[in-house]
């Protein structure tokens, strides 16, 4: 299977001319999702939303993970990392800007916890273990990043990712950034949903797919059916 995937990948890279092929496929060896965050605090109900802003190689997949998850109440896909004047796409990919392709994440804490959210981000959306790319994908805008909004989301990443590593919960050490978003800067338009308006696209067949069905098998409770906005 690893070698069919193999062709697969060589075959979209060869079709688009691009670097956008990212490790989908991991999420979806995996047969039980990783363990829940011990530190965790939900908030109570009054509390309406809440924002959490990922980075996980391309955001397409990303995208496609969380558009899915109930509690989730509206996701973009955009930058974080680097200045207004450089969040295109154009620039972007010189990976020169320090922005990393990410995902804004608006969801009802009152029916999802940050921890979840972090626990769904490892198990199914990417691998947390490759250093500035996401399979053939490379470069610091494919790098793995939690760009925290408040102290408490810091303090739940950080001891998320201690508790991981010390259970060995992945084949190597996480190297997801954990860093305050400074700002988020929503992509073009074309982006949003890409891989829902493009389902049969080579990419997203070989990419995405496999984490949609990952977070469906290792998820089943929190995943819904989505069709857009």
């Amino acid at each position: 299977m690893k070698v069919l995937l193999a062709v697969a990948v060589l075959l979209v890279i060869t079709w688009f001319g691009w670097r956008r092929v990212s490790m989908g496929a991991m999420a979806a060896e995996r047969k039980e999702p990783i363990p829940a965050a011990a530190v965790d605090e939900p908030k109570p109900s009054t509390s309406k939303h809440e924002t959490a802003v990922f980075a996980g190689g391309c955001f397409w997949g990303t995208q496609a993970v969380f558009q899915r998850v109930k509690g989730v109440e509206k996701t973009t896909a955009g930058y974080a990392g680097g200045s207004a004047e450089t969040a295109t796409y154009s620039q972007v990919t010189t990976e020169t800007t320090g922005h990393a392709e990410s995902l804004e994440i608006v969801f009802d804490p009152a029916k999802i916890t940050y921890g979840t959210l972090l626990r769904i981000f490892f198990s199914a959306a990417h691998d947390p273990t490759q250093l500035n790319r996401q399979g053939p994908d490379v470069g610091i805008s494919y790098r793995s990043a939690i760009f925290y909004t408040s102290d408490e989301q810091r303090k739940i990443a950080e001891a998320y990712i201690a508790q991981l590593d010390a259970a060995k919960a992945f084949s190597g050490p996480i190297v997801t950034q954990v860093v305050p978003l400074k700002k988020f800067y929503e992509g073009e338009d074309y982006h949003q949903d890409y891989a829902l308006k493009n389902p049969n696209n080579p990419y997203i067949q070989v990419c995405d797919v496999p984490k949609i069905a990952a977070l469906k098998a290792q998820f089943p409770d929190l995943f819904q059916t989505y069709k857009g906005h």
